[in-house]
């Protein structure tokens, strides 16, 4: 079985960050989003991985690389622009040839019992397989409709009306059977060729099709509050260990994991909190649920439930929070009691009371 990663897109609902940024390499927990994707793959027992790529193809690539370090042979395969997933499918069937295959999207996080659903599909190989999540709004999403059974009745994509709670997640499987269906069917109200019609087709023509909720945690890391939400989710599933440093002057409580060249001066960390290479906190207070990139540097400062994204500097700044903050963004200044910020890369703020 191979993989298909989907790694195109523009991300528009994470703007500015995506102008300069492919959403897929946003970090949870100082990881990019899709390297998280990636190694679900692999916990699947797959080793060929083609990555559906746009106009940002060089970032992921610098990234990613060729996978042998992680054991894998990736394919990196070019979109001229983001036309939808079966789209996706169809560019990829050379690659994909008669295997059957999972299709991942690079921009969903999924924890917990991925291993077992990929064997669930192995061991029953229906020709297409769907993984349901309940959800508040299901126009954002494609959603199933299902029988009393629990069978399915019918696919639709992002509907006005939807007449389900159900959203398919980001994480399909399917025989080869999918590539004719593909090719057979016509673009959306939205002008894209989606994967729901695709699969409605193989309904069509009374193959099987399997879905399963899922029980795990989904999110499509689509914009800025589901980003914060998975930095927390994947925050508090870490353990720090004891790597044996002293921090002279600075109390820290809870599970914080900071990188070994990493700087903490009389300051105070509230876990869980991760600190990457470089960064160096000094006389501040940094705190839950915070996550700071390489090389950031923060200064008579206070914040929590953040990212800082790589080089980022905040200093003179108190009452942060909720906030996301670009690549070599500066912040400085006193902000409100209780401020929050969305800076995009290399920007500048200056804050007053």
């Amino acid at each position: 079985m191979k993989a298909l990663v989907l790694s195109g897109g523009t991300g528009t609902r994470l703007r500015p960050f995506t102008y300069s940024l492919p959403k897929q390499l946003i970090p949870i927990a100082n990881k990019p989003v899709l390297l998280y994707c990636l190694d679900a793959v692999r916990d699947m027992g797959i080793r060929d991985i083609g990555i559906v790529v746009g106009d940002q193809e060089e970032q992921i690539r610098a990234v990613v690389g060729d996978g042998s370090p992680a054991g894998a042979r990736v394919t990196y395969i070019r979109q001229d622009a983001p036309r939808g997933l079966a789209h996706c499918v169809a560019i990829a069937g050379a690659y994909l040839g008669d295997d059957d295959f999972v299709l991942f999207l690079g921009d969903n996080l999924l924890i917990g019992g991925i291993p077992e659903v990929a064997d669930t599909f192995r061991a029953h190989r229906p020709d297409a397989m769907i993984l349901l999540a309940k959800v508040d709004d299901s126009r954002q999403y494609g959603v199933a409709e299902l029988d009393p059974d629990g069978g399915v009745t019918a696919l639709v994509e992002k509907p006005r009306e939807p007449r389900s709670d159900l959203a398919i997640t980001g994480l399909c499987f399917f025989t080869p059977a999918i590539h004719e269906s593909v090719r057979r069917i016509r673009p959306s109200r939205r002008g894209e060729l989606e994967i729901t019609d695709a699969i409605q087709d193989l309904l069509d023509q009374g193959s099987p099709v399997r879905a399963d909720q899922y029980g795990g945690y989904w999110k499509d890391v689509g914009d800025v509050a589901s980003v914060l939400e998975c930095n927390r989710v994947v925050l508090d599933s870490l353990r720090a260990g004891q790597d044996g440093r002293a921090f002279p002057g600075s109390t820290i409580r809870g599970e914080v994991i900071v990188a070994p060249d990493a700087t903490i001066i009389r300051s105070q960390l509230e876990g869980p909190v991760v600190i990457g290479a470089g960064s160096v906190i000094q006389d501040s207070g940094v705190g839950p649920h915070t996550s700071i990139g390489r090389h950031c540097r923060v200064s008579g400062a206070v914040l929590a439930e953040s990212i800082l994204l790589d080089g980022a500097v905040v200093e003179a700044s108190s009452g942060l929070h909720d906030s996301l903050i670009g690549r070599g963004a500066h912040v400085k200044g006193i902000a409100a009691p209780s401020g929050r910020l969305l800076l995009g890369d290399h920007a500048e703020m200056v804050l007053t009371t």
